[in-house]
């Protein structure tokens, strides 16, 4: 449940009755959603990761938005993102990233976000989302979600920056977003896979590999607004156990002549 306690049984009761007066007060252009409640998940690495649940009403309303507008966006999505799109799963996202390693690309560019779904600028945002939705309704509704701000505690805070996790609409809204870099490394003929904020880049070199690390961090830093969380990212070779990407860690193989994906050993242990 969300802030107000409603449950999703509730909610269809909820709906039966109201269904009309809620879809009324969106169109007016009234609907306000409320707060999302914040929730704190531990990290297997340790620290948090904070989550804003919407209410199910809003969530309803959020998904009813998200199934519209995604197969609007989808189209324009760049082939090599697989994180958060219908048909595609993080297994397709590796089985790319060994392609790329066997043709000789096997210096890898690992790019780690800091606190990505926290950080998204909403106006940059929706200037994007506005290239292809022209209905002001929607844009204005999609606006609101951004801005209803987060119950802490019972003390409501303001949200002028970010995008829920946790929210329907927050992971399509992050590819919007990260939609843009992937366009920009296509741009300077780099191979890449991203799933989500998840992003690596496939080169032949050390060298070329720490010069692709530098300008690709000013491009999100400066252009996109994001930060580059440069402690956690790294310029570094497959085989390398600290190496770890979607859960899996890669070797060598003698017998194949090639790079294979297992799963990395600290998800093995999380696992256990």
């Amino acid at each position: 449940a969300g802030i107000d306690g409603m449950t999703i049984e509730e909610a269809k009761e909820y709906l039966r009755q109201h269904k009309e007066e809620l879809i009324q007060t969106i169109r007016e252009r009234n609907y306000q959603p409320k707060p999302v409640r914040r929730v704190e998940l531990p990290k297997p690495s340790g620290g948090v990761r904070l989550l804003g649940i919407p209410t199910v009403i809003d969530r309803v309303i959020q998904q009813a938005i998200a199934q519209v507008i995604t197969p609007i966006f989808d189209e324009h999505f760049h082939n090599s993102s697989y994180g958060f799109r219908p048909n595609r799963n993080a297994h397709m996202a590796i089985a790319q990233g060994l392609r790329d390693m066997n043709e000789g690309y096997h210096w890898i560019v690992d790019i780690d976000l800091e606190k990505f779904f926290d950080t998204v600028n909403h106006d940059r945002l929706m200037n994007l989302v506005s290239r292809k939705i022209t209905d002001g309704d929607v844009i204005s509704l999609i606006r609101k979600y951004l801005v209803s701000g987060i119950m802490v505690n019972g003390e409501y805070e303001k949200s002028p920056v970010g995008t829920p996790q946790g929210g329907n609409l927050s992971p399509l809204l992050s590819n919007i977003l990260l939609n843009e870099l992937d366009q920009e490394l296509e741009k300077r003929g780099l191979r890449f896979v991203r799933y989500a904020d998840d992003c690596i880049i496939f080169v032949k070199s050390e060298f070329a590999a720490r010069r692709v690390m530098r300008s690709v961090t000013r491009y999100i830093e400066e252009t996109l607004g994001l930060t580059v969380n440069t402690t956690k990212s790294k310029v570094i070779k497959p085989s390398d156990p600290t190496f770890k990407f979607l859960g899996f860690g890669f070797y060598w193989s003698r017998a194949d002549k090639g790079y294979r994906a297992k799963p990395h050993a600290i998800s093995i242990e999380t696992f256990k």
